[in-house]
């Protein structure tokens, strides 16, 4: 039985969701995965079913990951994507108006080298005083957060219609889209957040060999009889 696999988590249901959809199928606790996809998020997600291919987890957290993402511009959200409210739309110059594409092309690279200073989100799940920062932001507090450094390899613009921004990211774990997102809108002086997200690798894990939810059961089920 394969073990170790990528499934294409859709938007809607959590990480934790699709393990639990997977541990009833393959009747067993032990399933992890590599690396957390928020709700709102689509794409691949490594999961690993008994003991000994969980511990091979922490190796391919640490792989390289590629995201597809869209950064509407304009607008900031208090979560960094579209879950949170969005604040009313930033008034442009009348004379420049909205970022034009060179202008992006231009800020892009300091987003882009082995040491890129990041801000975590605050709602997000690292630990902020003992408590994870989402738990602290949910009860009104301002979780104690400080820059991290992450690995950004690839920015490449796939598409650009304001408000819209869609990119290719290249990067290390740790790397948080949602903040890459947060960081052009405030460099471009207009804001920005993350409106939509896919993760299309980890590591030599790719969304094409990703198995999709409607062929869990068969894919687990076919397996444990071969």
């Amino acid at each position: 039985m394969n073990n170790l696999f990528a499934v294409y988590k859709p938007k809607g249901p959590t990480s934790n969701q699709m393990l639990n959809k997977i541990r009833k199928i393959a009747d067993t606790k032990k399933v992890g995965h590599a690396g957390t996809l928020d709700p709102l998020a689509s794409g691949v997600l490594v999961v690993a079913i008994g003991r000994e291919n969980t511990k091979k987890l922490r190796y391919i957290l640490e792989e390289e990951k590629e995201y597809i993402g869209t950064v509407k511009l304009g607008e900031t959200s208090e979560t960094d994507d579209g879950e949170g409210v969005p604040s009313p739309p930033t008034p442009l110059p009348e004379v420049e108006g909205s970022p034009k594409l060179n202008d992006i092309e231009k800020i892009l690279p300091k987003f882009i080298g082995y040491a890129v200073w990041q801000m975590p989100p605050k709602y997000s799940a690292i630990k902020a005083g003992g408590k994870k920062a989402y738990e602290v932001a949910r009860q009104g507090g301002e979780p104690l957060l400080g820059p991290r450094q992450v690995e950004i390899k690839e920015i490449e613009i796939l598409e650009y219609k304001w408000p819209y921004l869609k990119i290719r990211v290249v990067c290390g774990s740790g790397t948080y889209i949602r903040s890459l997102a947060r960081d052009i809108g405030e460099e471009l002086g207009v804001g920005g957040y993350l409106a939509d997200l896919e993760r299309t690798r980890v590591g030599d894990f790719d969304k094409k060999d990703a198995i999709k939810e409607e062929d869990l059961e068969k894919f687990l089920r076919g397996d444990k009889t071969s």
